[in-house]
């Protein structure tokens, strides 16, 4: 019984109380199954779930909750698959499930595959989730490896939980920066030194070789011309660069979102337009103003320059309109530590759009990482980019490290610790599991163990099992929880739960017979189905973080 399944039986019982008369109820006041919470207790000795649904009901039931709890529990006793039911403290209802019941969970696991943990307690929501949004000033860094991480993981939780989500990546490919860019290859491709204030470092010096070798004309160009080269062409590599990067960190972007493309399509000056229209901007001192102190900002914002050159935060609120005309309703935005000046700017903008910034828009902000105990800056010649990290330690290692942390908390990584294969690397740990449960099924077969010749799920009796299925039962509520806390970490540190107790199951009960004379009986077949079941919800965990499920290693 799957806890999706124990709350509608639970949903039943009050909706018989209410109809009966016995619960002074109209059956349209009992919660709706999606509103009946069914978790874990905190002590196995508790039993396998509990509800609080007798203290959410007391108050309009007109009647204390322990005592409607008692009113409910001999009801939900005679639901199929039920034990016992025992009320606790104010009204708790901790229920213990038969044998048969818990065990029935490994066989809908396995026969829902890939769908299992899936749910849609964010269905009919339309979100873009914007993360990265680099500068195509240079390779991805550091910084970017984070939101990267936890972007793509919260994208496919997000899909996951029923959302119907976009990912984007926002191209800062207009402004200052550019010419900045443009000035540094050009003068790598004439063998000068980077001009101060320039970036550098070898992808600039491979960079002037590649313009150069698209431009072979390239410094015979007069200065402007050359320099537009240099912008245009390095830009177009350098994104191309990034996205290759994040392809091999299993990250792709259903939308690759261009800044320029606004400014030259007028959109900038249409937003202020807009904005004008709606009675949020002024002028004042020759500049064009946004009133963003109307909606809780600390000063009010430039969209325009006296000097007629529109700032960032005037593309910034023609990207929001954007997203807003694309039929987004909900805009999430993650950000590096640095942009903690942004949030209030950015919900601003969506008041001044005529968005609820409570609803409408939602701000991220990611904590710094170190590696090695230094901090990583792009313009440092000797920067580690996630190119040079993929190298040296992988994707897999990466992803999940940053994923089992929340996003507020700074971390410092160890790369030899994160390359090394032991159980003291949580990747390695949960990633054996899943090989180990391939490895089981796969001798399983070679000694005639087959799912298929039988399943009795009454015989998955044994403690470890019991704690088990209570785990894999969890999983649907972690990816639901992790997905609308916007906390991946919830599905890593399930996992690492889930293949300890695989572990010791894995100690302690056989899937295989002992030897060739040892006859196979359903015990085997049952104990293979849970081993299955193990393997799927690993390799579901996994999947939704962006990490691989390695059949062996």
């Amino acid at each position: 019984m799957t806890p999706e399944q124990l709350a509608a039986a639970i949903h039943a019982v009050l909706t018989e109380a209410a109809a009966s008369g016995d619960l002074a109820l109209a059956e349209a006041d009992v919660p709706a199954v999606e509103a009946l919470r069914v978790e874990r207790p905190r002590s196995r000795e508790h039993g396998d779930w509990a509800s609080n649904v007798a203290m959410q009901l007391a108050k309009r039931a007109g009647m204390p909750p322990r005592r409607l709890a008692e009113l409910v529990s001999p009801r939900l006793e005679d639901v199929a698959g039920v034990a016992a039911v025992d009320v606790a403290g104010p009204g708790f209802l901790n229920i213990t499930l038969d044998a048969a019941s818990a065990g029935e969970l490994a066989r809908s696991i396995v026969e829902a595959g890939p769908a299992y943990g899936r749910n849609d307690t964010m269905a009919g929501r339309i979100i873009n989730l914007e993360f990265v949004s680099a500068n195509p000033t240079g390779p991805l860094h550091i910084g970017h490896t984070r939101w990267a991480a936890l972007g793509d993981a919260l994208h496919r939780l997000l899909a996951a939980s029923g959302a119907d989500v976009t990912a984007e990546h926002y191209t800062n490919d207009a402004g200052a920066q550019t010419m900045r860019l443009a000035t540094s290859v050009l003068a790598r491709a004439r063998g000068e030194e980077v001009p101060e204030g320039g970036y550098a470092g070898d992808y600039v010096d491979a960079l002037a070789e590649q313009v150069q070798q698209a431009r072979p004309d390239l410094l015979s160009l007069p200065e402007e011309e050359a320099l537009e080269v240099c912008r245009d062409t390095g830009m177009a590599l350098q994104v191309a660069a990034n996205e290759q990067t994040l392809t091999d960190f299993h990250v792709t972007f259903d939308v690759w979102f261009s800044e320029k493309s606004l400014h030259d399509a007028g959109a900038v000056a249409q937003a202020v337009d807009r904005l004008r229209e709606q009675g949020h901007v002024y002028d004042a001192d020759g500049a064009v103003w946004l009133r963003t102190t109307d909606f809780g900002d600390d000063k009010d914002r430039v969209l325009i320059r006296a000097n007629g050159e529109p700032t960032y935060f005037a593309a910034d609120c023609a990207y929001y309109l954007s997203k807003k005309d694309r039929g987004f309703p909900e805009k999430v935005y993650m950000l590096g530590a640095d942009h903690h000046g942004y949030v209030g700017r950015l919900k601003a903008i969506a008041a001044c759009a005529g968005d609820d910034p409570e609803t409408n828009i939602e701000v991220l902000i990611g904590q710094l990482i170190n590696i090695s105990g230094e901090r990583m800056g792009r313009r440092r010649g000797n920067a580690v980019y996630l190119s040079d990290l993929l190298d040296w330690i992988g994707a897999d290692p990466i992803r999940y490290s940053l994923g089992r942390f929340p996003a507020d908390t700074p971390l410092d990584l160890d790369g030899e610790e994160l390359r090394k294969r032991s159980n003291d690397n949580p990747v390695f740990y949960v990633q054996y599991a899943h090989a180990r449960t391939c490895n089981v099924a796969r001798l399983a077969g070679e000694d005639g163990v087959r799912r298929e010749d039988g399943f009795d799920p009454a015989l998955l009796d044994h403690p470890t099992e019991s704690v088990l299925l209570a785990a894999l039962g969890d999983f649907p509520r972690v990816v639901a929880q992790a997905a609308q806390l916007r906390e991946p970490h919830r599905v890593a540190r399930y996992l690492e739960d889930l293949a300890g107790h695989f572990h010791k199951w894995y100690d302690e009960c056989r899937v295989r017979p002992m030897s060739a004379e040892e006859e196979i009986t359903d015990l085997h077949r049952t104990r293979l189905w849970l081993n299955d079941a193990m393997r799927q919800v690993l390799a579901n965990g996994l999947d939704l973080l962006g990490v691989s499920a390695p059949e062996r290693m």
